[in-house]
């Protein structure tokens, strides 16, 4: 699933081709995605000029004069903008016409993404009104995971991916953060004090701005908006590595799963 990194990635490299066009067509080839494009979407959309784009946690947000356009990619979305009109693939769901002659794409073999439609403030749709703070927001600071953990048994693991504790952490970035914490993905997220939480989202902060800067993390199909991919996969220092030396000890790191996602962890260094 493409996490904060790549949706940001995505966004920014869609944002010039996209902001202050108008829409000429919305044709959907394929409307069953996660939840059905609803008919009435093209009608709002044609003639709609695109005034903003942006994020919020995985969701990215497309700001026109008339609504908002909110776009999930799923499991295994993604968007990229054509300018050679290559005949549509087999999974090519949705295509966004642009009055420049330009088309946005939108894939998604798994068909697990969305195209939504609100009118209302975007940040009051369902979807998105009870997200916690954005991880690089101002809200976003470790003595605010601190007050949010008190009494809390859960791992700090998942504590950490709680979309409604704090917005678009997925697990790739979890184990990373945890294992620049020195935390352990297990311990309880009540029994961490206010310095390693400050640590912790210092930790956050640093690895999605850094995988930002890389263009995200090419796993699977991952590409941006120009189809380019991701590189912060050669600077992961514990995903996907359960078996090989830990970078900063050299001892051996650790893989299990819960909930079917895989946690990466250091025994010696993180605790």
């Amino acid at each position: 699933m493409p996490e904060l990194p790549e949706v940001e990635t995505i966004r920014r490299g869609l944002e010039p081709h996209l902001v202050g066009r108008r829409v000429r067509r919305l044709l959907v080839r394929e409307p069953r995605l996660r939840w059905p494009v609803a008919p009435e979407l093209e009608r709002r959309l044609r003639g709609a000029r695109i005034l903003q784009l942006s994020r919020r946690a995985k969701y990215l947000l497309f700001h026109t004069d008339r609504g908002t356009l909110i776009v999930h990619l799923g499991m295994s979305g993604s968007l990229r903008i054509i300018r050679e009109r290559a005949a549509p693939g087999p999974h090519d769901h949705v295509e966004l016409r642009l009055d420049d002659d330009g088309l946005l794409r939108y894939t998604d073999p798994r068909r697990f993404g969305a195209w939504l439609w609100t009118e209302a403030p975007a940040e009051k749709h369902p979807l998105l009104a009870r997200l916690g703070p954005e991880p690089l927001g101002n809200d976003f600071s470790g003595d605010r995971l601190f007050q949010a953990a008190r009494g809390r048994t859960r791992s700090i693991k998942s504590f950490l991916m709680d979309s409604h504790i704090v917005a678009g952490i997925g697990n790739i970035y979890a184990n990373e953060a945890l294992f620049m914490a020195a935390i352990h993905p297990a311990r309880a997220a009540g029994r961490i004090g206010l310095a390693r939480y400050r640590r912790l989202a210092g930790a956050v902060h640093e690895v999605l701005q850094q995988a930002i800067a890389c263009g995200g993390t090419t796993l699977r199909d991952f590409v941006d908006g120009d189809g380019r991919p991701g590189y912060f996969r050669q600077s992961l220092q514990v995903y996907g590595r359960g078996g090989q030396s830990c970078p900063r000890c050299a001892a051996a790191i650790r893989e299990t799963r819960s909930g079917q996602r895989s946690t990466f962890y250091c025994p010696r260094c993180q605790h």
